[in-house]
């Protein structure tokens, strides 16, 4: 699978322990950057790149990391048809794309240490979508809300 990988400043600390994850289960990486805690990079910088990324079929899945990943999350869930969720849990990281298609997990440099991350990417990449009909059906209302909102 093409996974697209995104940090800010705050987020490079888990940056190796991610792409290791991703080389070791033989995923390709297409590493957005950055790779260094400075200069300072903007989390919603890196959510619009790796969520117009992800948009534009450059990748299948998105890792995007931040220092708390709340702001990650925030920032790649204002785009239509992106789907992040912030996951500490292995089972919020696969229930995600079992029953809501997420397609970015969000995770926070500062909250998980590199042992949980390499297990949340894990848990995300092993998933697939469950398809059952009540979460197509949810997933519709999204698209329904997505396409209601005004664009800027």
């Amino acid at each position: 699978m093409r996974v697209l990988v995104a940090f800010d400043h705050r987020g490079t600390t888990l940056r190796e322990r991610v792409l290791a994850e991703l080389d070791g289960l033989g995923h390709e990486a297409v590493d957005l950057g950055t790779d260094a805690p400075a200069p300072k990079i903007d989390y919603p910088d890196k959510a619009r790149e790796l969520g117009e990324a992800l948009l534009a079929g450059e990748g299948e899945r998105g890792i995007l990391v931040c220092g708390s990943g709340v702001g990650a999350s925030v920032a790649a869930n204002k785009l239509p048809g992106i789907r992040a969720g912030l996951c500490h849990d292995t089972y919020s990281a696969h229930q995600g794309v079992e029953h809501d298609d997420m397609n970015v997990l969000c995770l926070g440099s500062e909250i998980v240490g590199a042992e949980l991350a390499g297990e949340l990417v894990r848990a995300f990449l092993a998933a697939r979508f469950a398809g059952e009909e009540r979460f197509v059906r949810r997933l519709e209302k999204i698209q329904e809300m997505e396409g209601a909102l005004p664009h800027a």
